[in-house]
């Protein structure tokens, strides 16, 4: 009954890479993921020979994708992917090839492999490079023989669509509009920022009239408006240069550039800060928090029991989750929390994926831009970190690139921070954290407080990751009898103990052991309070932790 996520299937995902890229392990887990999952992908590697400066006989084996990707291609008893080839210059043979391509994914759902080789790049790899630096003399004159520009145009009078001297004068004409275009966009981009410097001259030239400082700001003006083509980082540099001469002096010219300085900030800030997290009424920040319930006589499940009770409802309401992942599907998760849910909801719903966390993010991603609402499991924080920049460029800035204008709700279920042994149980939260802005981390102690993200993050439209107590899955918690309602607030710590003597702050696993050294300490006379972070992004926005140090005037971390 959901049909608004796809026409029948009639979709075709694209995808660009260039040769020398294919080399690096993400390519590779993203064909063989396309391969199992029979993707309608079509994915073109454009060669031209090189990585930059570095040629493919130092890239590629047998220097060619297609013949090393051989082993991929479907067969009559086997799926597997398409593989076709075509040449960057020859426009014919390019329309045909991707009309297979396309006709293929669109209408098999079988991913296709566009290997176009002969690829010119006439400009070099970017401006800080040049090409014949790099390349043969013999290279350089087949380039010039092989442009795809001059090859079409050969094409096009050959077939007779069109003569020369009609080509050349389209080809003027559209020169003369790109020229136009480029100055127009030019205009457009700088007239806003000559306003501002307009603005700020005013202020500044009636600043140095009355001031003391009246030449070092006139020179600082001076700077400024004979700049070529001054940026917004050269003008408020500039305002705030002129502030500090005037410093001492106190004028309503000297309050009107404050006040200028103030309104440049509030408009930069739009422009570049905004959008980072959801600003939308369904933030995870503006969602209403309700406490857990117990009964009377509650009764004390495990932790994963209380987990598989809460997906199970969510799975339930909300009929667009999914939940997916290595081992999520078929045995319900190595730790049980989603035990039977696959047979209750089949595999569409829940279901197992291959050892690959990149493209389980990926997966994740794609299906939460398509309005779905995915939980894809990472089975354990230390292997998040081969998804780690999948997560970071294309899930945390997505909203922030777009400004609000796409988004990506996924949430990545994980455990960890066990802190015991080497692998399984690591804990590489400072490079999570600051490569993850735009990403919410929900620390939970108990598979209770992992409950009430969970519960959170779902009615909200923020990308988090929730990373589970490795060790608390069989451990005893109250069973809580309003799932439907409880939820967690985002970024509130806890004050677990109430103390007086010295602050500990610590999160996850590592609640129960303050716990333990509390008590410990209370023998000792020494009154602890123990505040629960909650959630690393964000931290702590009521500054909690700053009121229990005013208290106690220690802190352990």
């Amino acid at each position: 009954d959901m049909n608004e996520f796809s026409k029948q299937g009639n979709e075709v995902a694209f995808g660009s890479i260039g040769d020398a890229s294919t080399s690096e392990g993400v390519f590779w887990e993203t064909i063989n993921a396309a391969g199992v999952l029979q993707v309608p992908l079509v994915m073109s590697v454009w060669d031209d020979g090189h990585g930059i400066s570095v040629p493919k006989k130092y890239q590629t084996t047998k220097e060619s994708i297609s013949e090393i990707l051989a082993g991929f291609q479907r067969d009559e008893n086997n799926k597997g992917i398409e593989i076709l080839k075509t040449k960057g210059w020859d426009y014919a043979h390019l329309c045909s090839t991707y009309e297979r391509a396309a006709k293929i994914a669109r209408q098999e759902h079988v991913p296709v492999l566009v290997h176009v080789e002969e690829v010119t790049q006439p400009q070099g790899h970017s401006t800080s490079g040049s090409h014949e630096r790099y390349k043969s003399d013999e290279r350089l004159q087949w380039e010039k023989e092989f442009d795809p520009i001059s090859k079409m145009k050969q094409w096009i009078i050959e077939s007779a669509i069109a003569s020369e001297e009609e080509l050349n004068a389209i080809e003027k004409e559209a020169k003369q509009d790109v020229k136009a275009a480029k100055t127009a966009a030019w205009k457009a981009f700088l007239n806003p920022i000559k306003e501002e410097v307009t603005g700020l001259s005013d202020i500044l030239n009636n600043l140095a009239t009355e001031s003391n400082q009246g030449e070092a700001i006139l020179a600082l003006l001076n700077d400024m408006s004979t700049a070529m083509d001054p940026e917004r980082r050269l003008i408020i540099v500039t305002a705030k240069k002129a502030l500090r001469q005037v410093r001492f002096e106190d004028s309503a010219i000297r309050q009107e550039l404050l006040d200028w300085i103030k309104g440049f900030e509030a408009d930069a800030r739009e422009k570049y800060n905004t959008h980072l997290y959801s600003e939308t009424f369904d933030s995870a920040l503006n969602l209403d928090t309700v406490e857990a319930e117990y009964a009377d006589e509650t009764k004390l499940v495990d932790g994963r029991e209380l987990l598989k009770l809460n997906f199970d409802r969510i799975l339930g309401k909300h009929k667009e989750v999914v939940i997916f992942g290595e081992d999520s599907g078929k045995i319900g998760g190595v730790n049980q929390g989603l035990e039977s849910l696959q047979e209750k909801y089949g595999e569409h719903r829940v279901f197992d994926t291959g050892i690959r966390e990149s493209t389980i993010i990926g997966q994740g991603i794609g299906l939460a831009l398509r309005g779905l609402r995915p939980i894809a499991e990472i089975q354990y924080l230390d292997y998040l970190l081969y998804g780690l920049q999948t997560l970071s460029d294309d899930l945390a800035t997505l909203r922030y690139r777009t400004k609000g204008g796409q988004k990506a709700p996924l949430i990545v279920r994980t455990r960890g921070h066990r802190l015991e042994g080497i692998w399984h149980s690591g804990s590489p939260l400072g490079m999570i954290i600051n490569s993850l802005r735009g990403i919410y981390i929900c620390v939970p102690r108990n598979m209770t407080q992992a409950v009430g993200f969970y519960n959170t993050l779902i009615e909200s439209d923020d990308p988090a990751i929730v990373i589970e107590s490795l060790n608390g899955y069989r451990l005893k918690e109250k069973l809580i009898t309003n799932l439907d309602d409880f939820k967690i607030a985002l970024g509130e710590p806890e004050i677990i103990v109430e103390g007086q003597d010295v602050t500990i702050v610590t999160y996850g696993s590592m609640v129960r052991m303050a716990e333990q050294a509390a008590k410990q300490l209370a023998e000792l006379d020494i009154s602890v309070e123990i505040i629960d972070v909650q959630t690393l992004l964000p931290f702590d926005i009521n500054h909690t932790i700053v009121e229990s140090l005013k208290k106690t005037n220690k802190i352990f971390l």
